[in-house]
């Protein structure tokens, strides 16, 4: 898991130069930078790799971003010189009726739920509970009272699908920068996220290139204390930063904090058994055997979100690789 920091990402740098300006022959990069470490790694990669003027950081908070998201953003902004633009989606997200359907699908399960309340969805602990995790809704009063439902099959996928506006029309609003400045947009998911299909498909999981894909998250801590990340951006913990209430990945999607994760996902890509990983991360060995059920079935359950459209009959002329 340790790198040589300053060799990946002089690696990383020539590789974007490449894609960018010969493979793709475009002019710079547009790139969403939340305030995390992994956008703000690939924001210093460009940024390294094209200098400031072929660089663009798009800011896009919306009506439940945590400002957190929007203050890290300008730090990373401040810190390396970059240039950016802040266009908040809320208007769009309202008129498409994102918040609105999210609401109509939580007051099935909670009917006193107004859009005067705070939510988040939660899984329950995957490392010792069911093989067949159900989210629940947790909400908050304005009163401060909390309320967790578990969600019928109808409710989630309601919550699920109108949230996923959020991601589609931040890579809409990317993707017209790019077009209006002949740039490509960057994507910016570790090797964690792009394995386990931690991404919507048409929304964050959209880019022209991913520079930091094959890296863990734990490499790409590395490459940011090595890049120079502010420091408050490298301590802030991950965040999914999607519903009004705070929520922590593991609430929402991995069985494990991401280092954990990532030791589990190494050992596991290196053909190490459970025996092996599990005196290294202090559980049991059936808790790592659980989690490597628990990879290879979010593999399995999201492998589509990996695949380009599905043609009937190969078109060759059309879809040869070696074009580029």
């Amino acid at each position: 898991m340790k790198i040589d920091a300053a060799a990946v990402a002089a690696d990383i740098e020539s590789r974007i130069r490449d894609i960018v300006l010969q493979r793709l022959n475009r002019k710079g990069v547009v790139i969403a930078i939340s305030g995390g470490i992994d956008s703000s790694v690939v924001a210093a990669l460009c940024f390294k790799a094209l200098g400031a003027e072929r660089v663009l950081g798009l800011m896009l908070p919306e009506a439940d971003s945590s400002p957190d998201s929007l203050h890290f953003a300008n730090l990373l902004a401040q810190s390396l010189g970059l240039r950016t633009h802040v266009e908040d989606i809320a208007g769009i997200l309202a008129a498409a009726g994102c918040y609105q359907r999210r609401d109509e699908a939580i007051r099935k399960v909670i009917p006193e739920y107004t859009a005067s309340y705070k939510c988040k969805i939660v899984l329950p602990d995957r490392l010792n509970g069911s093989a067949y995790p159900i989210f629940s809704v947790v909400v908050e009063s304005p009163l401060g009272e909390r309320t967790k439902a578990r969600l019928t099959l109808d409710s989630y996928l309601g919550v699920m699908a109108a949230t996923n506006f959020k991601q589609r029309t931040r890579k809409m609003m990317e993707y017209y920068y790019a077009d209006l400045f002949n740039y490509v947009v960057a994507g910016t998911p570790n090797r964690l996220e792009y394995d386990q299909g931690f991404f919507v498909k048409n929304g964050d999981g959209a880019a022209d290139l991913k520079p930091i894909a094959h890296l863990y998250k734990t490499q790409v801590y590395q490459l940011a204390a090595y890049l120079g990340i502010p420091q408050e951006i490298q301590k802030r913990p991950p965040t999914t930063d999607t519903y009004s209430l705070d929520q922590s990945q593991e609430e929402f999607y991995f069985p494990l904090p991401y280092d954990h994760m990532d030791l589990c996902l190494y050992a596991k890509n290196h053909g190490l058994g459970p025996e092996e990983v599990a005196p290294v991360i202090e559980l049991s060995v059936e808790q790592v055997a659980r989690v490597y059920q628990v990879i290879d079935s979010t593999r399995s359950a999201t492998r589509y979100l990996h695949l380009p459209p599905v043609l009937c009959e190969d078109v060759p002329e059309a879809c040869d690789d070696h074009r580029i």
